[in-house]
């Protein structure tokens, strides 16, 4: 345990206080330090598979991801190092919010979708959300939809700051919202200038809030 809390007060120096830390090895989760954003990982609980930590310890080297909601219930960014305790093989995860996913990639200008057998470059400030739907990635403008073989979380890694994640299955560019509304459950509810309405998530509710500020 002291050791855990040595590789924690290290991290601790270096990342933002909403970062959550969690260890791993032996296909359990063995410590883990919550900070504001925080994924409720319980000690002893099993390492999930396609989780930071599963694939640290499969590929034994540092990985960073954008996860969605699929396994913690909250998308997350993760960075995760393969570390020793005692002799055998373990990871540590620094958890933090979405939007500190950080991509080398210029952020895209434009994209490329195909209608048919077409392919057409759209201005991204043309494009007023995208969707996946059926594995596969769609965006619309002028109501118009463009399939595009960029995945939504790798969209998400490099579109412009007035794209939003709302939902698992969607991005809306902020510049089409006409108004937020609730439905008859008190859903959050994106309704754009063409009339579109698109749902938000309990897990991204906190997001469109503070970046919205409502």
């Amino acid at each position: 345990m002291e050791i855990l809390k040595q590789f924690s007060n290290l991290l601790e120096d270096w990342i933002p206080k909403e970062a959550s830390i969690a260890v791993a090895m032996a296909n359990q989760y063995v410590y883990y330090v919550a900070g504001k954003y925080d994924l409720k990982i319980k000690e002893g609980q099993k390492i999930q598979a396609d989780s930071i930590a599963d694939q640290v310890m499969q590929k034994r080297c540092r990985t960073e991801a954008l996860m969605d909601d699929t396994l913690f219930q909250v998308p997350y960014y993760g960075v995760g190092y393969p570390i020793e305790i005692n002799g055998e093989d373990a990871a540590i995860v620094v958890i933090l919010p979405p939007q500190h996913a950080i991509s080398a990639a210029p952020v895209f200008k434009f994209l490329t979708g195909k209608q048919e057998e077409e392919w057409r470059p759209v201005p991204i400030e043309k494009v007023s959300y995208v969707e996946s739907l059926q594995k596969k990635t769609w965006f619309y403008a002028n109501k118009e939809p463009h399939k595009t073989n960029i995945t939504l979380k790798d969209l998400q890694l490099r579109l412009p700051d007035n794209f939003l994640r709302i939902h698992r299955s969607y991005i809306v560019n902020i510049a089409f919202i006409d108004r937020i509304i609730r439905d008859f459950s008190s859903n959050l509810i994106v309704l754009l200038h063409d009339g579109t309405e698109l749902p938000v998530s309990q897990s991204y509710v906190m997001d469109v809030r503070n970046v919205l500020g409502f």
